[in-house]
């Protein structure tokens, strides 16, 4: 089984943050957008956050990035993102049922969003027992996922 570890981010991953970042979500956001180099660029400048967000690492390796924050009521999963190298081996599993389980144990909910075009992600959330909560974003880009169970009657749109 592969060794998974999580380390703070420095400045010095800003490169690899935005790379990783190019790799993993790249086809999503042009499929959205369209993939603009500076505007990626400029947009990684504003958001990197070197002490916040974790690099994940497998066998010691650099293989992701991790931010995650701990809400009064939940704990919201900003972002999470693998290395296409290091997909489909159960690591992005283990690390959200660690949250789920974190979660459970302090009476919050886990939450995230994930873009309409990722089905490959919305599927792993599904299978692991978040719910689709609302769509937001411009044209309802992003889908809201939680384990707060889903409220009866249609999906809030906002």
């Amino acid at each position: 089984m592969t060794a998974i570890g999580l380390r703070l981010a420095t400045s010095a991953d800003s490169e690899y943050c935005f790379q990783l970042h190019k790799a993993a979500m790249g086809a999503y956001v042009t499929a959205i957008w369209g993939w603009d180099e500076q505007t990626q660029r400029d947009f990684h400048d504003r958001v990197f956050s070197p002490g916040r967000w974790q690099i994940i690492t497998a066998d010691g390796a650099d293989a992701g990035m991790l931010h995650v924050e701990h809400r009064s009521t939940e704990i919201y999963l900003a972002r999470i993102e693998l290395h296409p190298a290091y997909q489909g081996r159960g690591i992005g599993s283990r690390l959200i049922c660690g949250f789920l389980h974190q979660a459970r144990q302090q009476g919050r909910d886990l939450t995230l969003d994930v873009l309409v075009v990722n089905q490959r992600a919305q599927a792993l959330y599904r299978r692991l027992g978040l719910h689709e909560v609302t769509r937001h974003g411009e044209n309802d880009i992003k889908i809201r996922m939680s384990t707060k169970p889903p409220q009866p009657g249609p999906i809030h749109r906002s």
